[in-house]
């Protein structure tokens, strides 16, 4: 039976879920099933291509956020896969990625999921940048969540093995056990309540209070487009609904952190900072 199953969100994903499905075929260890779930396209005849009926399944809801799509597509694999990689349709894991991540969760049973060094990548002119985009998420002092690395020249730091508070959602490999283990109701592993942003640092929160291990694999390799390339590009209402995400986060996670995601929504909701 086959091992693993991949499950992507879509939204408007039409110059860039070619190139993933691209890179998914060239796995050296390929998915049993793809399961494609779009949440919202203002068209969805791009998603035509992709549906195959065979490997890959296709379901098109409406603007349910990020969490309930990804929530839909957990539903939908075979229930007996060991394995769930959530990918953005925007990113483009290297050929080896599924085996490496495979083995490791293999011979580690304590590992919960994985995530990779993930590289920027420029969907507009199909190439890398040479910036880091994500190995790993971290906090601040003070409660701010970052993805480290980004926007550094990738100069080949960043290279040890390690555990991790959280990885980045664009390429979260996990193990289905634990997904069931810390699910909040049966199917129900990202929380609904977040529509999009800070989705996978909640999961992650869930799976380290439950003693699962969230470990960062440095060789797993993924080129991931982003929208925009710092924070003065993203739109007032993207950061509005960023900044509200992180006061849910410590709402559901109580710590003295809230007090930062107080002021960051402050700052965004009345100063569009």
């Amino acid at each position: 039976m086959d091992r693993t199953a991949v499950v992507i969100v879509t939204h408007n994903s039409q110059h860039e879920l070619g190139p993933c499905l691209t890179s998914i075929e060239k796995q050296t260890v390929k998915p049993g099933s793809i399961v494609i779930v779009d949440s919202g396209s203002t068209d969805t005849d791009y998603l035509q291509l992709y549906c195959d009926g065979d490997r890959i399944t296709t379901h098109l809801e409406g603007n349910i956020g990020f969490s309930r799509a990804n929530n839909f597509g957990f539903q939908s694999i075979n229930q007996a896969t060991d394995f769930i990689l959530f990918l953005n349709p925007d990113a483009f894991p290297e050929p080896d990625s599924i085996e490496l991540a495979l083995d490791f969760l293999t011979q580690n049973e304590d590992v919960g999921c994985v995530g990779g060094r993930l590289l920027a990548f420029d969907c507009g002119r199909q190439r890398a940048t040479g910036a880091i985009d994500s190995t790993g998420i971290f906090r601040k002092w003070y409660g701010r969540w970052y993805d480290r690395g980004q926007g550094e020249p990738d100069n080949g730091h960043y290279i040890k093995q390690e555990d991790i508070p959280a990885a980045c959602g664009a390429f979260l490999f996990c193990r289905k056990k634990m997904l069931d283990d810390v699910a909040l109701a049966e199917g129900v592993v990202f929380d609904p309540e977040f529509f999009l942003y800070k989705e996978d640092i909640e999961l992650c929160l869930r799976i380290r209070k439950m003693l699962w291990r969230i470990v960062y694999l440095p060789d797993i390799v993924v080129y991931h487009c982003r929208g925009w390339q710092g924070r003065q590009q993203i739109p007032y209402q993207q950061r509005l609904v960023a900044a509200t995400s992180e006061l849910l986060l410590y709402q559901k996670h109580p710590s003295p952190y809230i007090f930062w995601a107080l002021f960051k929504y402050m700052l965004v909701r009345w100063l569009r900072v």
